[in-house]
């Protein structure tokens, strides 16, 4: 049997480095004359048995196709920034990126790329942990080790709106409208937003200017992951407590204890019977001359924002 036949055959990684060591060696006499395509052919083996030897350091029971690899990679080293060069050594297939998105799309894994990341710094969208924040467009992170069981049917959703016509705005939001209540991830907003960078954007236009209470890590839910977005009820702000900077809302939250500062709900007493999220009032209106200071700030639940403004009229 060839050597090259070995390589293609063998999956124990040390006698593929054996071959592939033999390989290189006999490549010296290649390397010494003048044909080029002789050099070339030559690799091909070498090229092949690393590509292989790579395939190989994952255990034999995760080597059943490139996506489980990608996965078992992930999981050995989760909230790690993964080079796209570490997938493509244990993948053993130039399309890695593919297999990724599938993990996303059918299996419900919060894998992160450094482009998306890259834009919601762009964007000011998200105060992320350092390791996140300074990721590169080619680097990954598996976010969560649990799966999302319902990320395929979303993922469904997200592609239907994705084709219909209609802005890049309207699109995000009628699908965290679909989404009422439960986590999504930043991926798939841009998804739905036709993988264009002003997508983060758009999402801090939907929470600043129009009112939609759309919460990150960072902005008001701080049990959400890094990179997650949570539409906590399917309606607007009044429209004088909008347009409240996000740097402003997450010190009020933070300095209220993101409580209620009426009755002292806080979302660890969430439940599907009192869905209830927490919002900022002005104590002073806008229309007052109110300022978005966190002076004139506090959080209140919905119900009780709701009834502050019933006396007020």
């Amino acid at each position: 049997m060839s050597t090259e036949t070995d390589i293609r055959n063998h999956p124990d990684p040390e006698v593929l480095r054996s071959k592939v060591e033999e390989l290189i060696r006999n490549f010296r006499t290649e390397l010494q004359s003048g044909e080029l395509r002789a050099k070339v052919l030559a690799l091909i083996p070498i090229f092949h048995g690393l590509r292989r030897l790579g395939k190989a350091v994952v255990p034999v029971k995760y080597d059943s196709s490139a996506r489980d690899r990608i996965l078992y990679y992930f999981q050995k080293y989760p909230r790690t920034v993964i080079d796209g060069d570490e997938l493509l050594v244990v993948s053993g297939i130039q399309e890695y990126a593919r297999r990724i998105r599938e993990l996303r799309v059918q299996f419900g894994w919060a894998i992160v790329s450094g482009i998306t990341m890259k834009e919601m710094r762009e964007d000011e969208e998200e105060d992320a942990p350092s390791e996140l924040s300074s990721m590169r467009p080619s680097e990954y992170m598996l976010l969560n080790e649990e799966q999302d069981r319902e990320a395929a049917l979303r993922w469904n959703v997200a592609n239907s709106i994705r084709k219909e016509p209609g802005s890049m705005r309207d699109k995000i939001l009628k699908f965290l409208r679909a989404n009422v209540g439960r986590s999504v991830t930043n991926e798939e907003l841009r998804y739905v937003a036709g993988n264009k960078t002003e997508w983060a954007r758009r999402v801090r236009e939907l929470r600043t200017e129009l009112g939609w209470p759309i919460v990150t890590k960072t902005t008001g839910r701080p049990g959400l992951d890094v990179g997650s977005y949570m539409l906590e009820a399917d309606r607007q702000s009044p429209q004088h407590d909008r347009r409240i900077p996000d740097d402003v809302r997450r010190k009020v939250l933070r300095r209220d204890g993101y409580k209620c500062q009426n009755c002292g709900w806080s979302h660890d007493e969430w439940n599907a019977s009192d869905p209830r999220h927490l919002e900022l009032h002005h104590i002073r209106h806008h229309a007052k001359g109110g300022q978005n200071v966190m002076e004139n700030l506090k959080t209140l639940c919905v119900v009780c924002h709701d009834k502050l403004h019933a006396k007020e009229k």
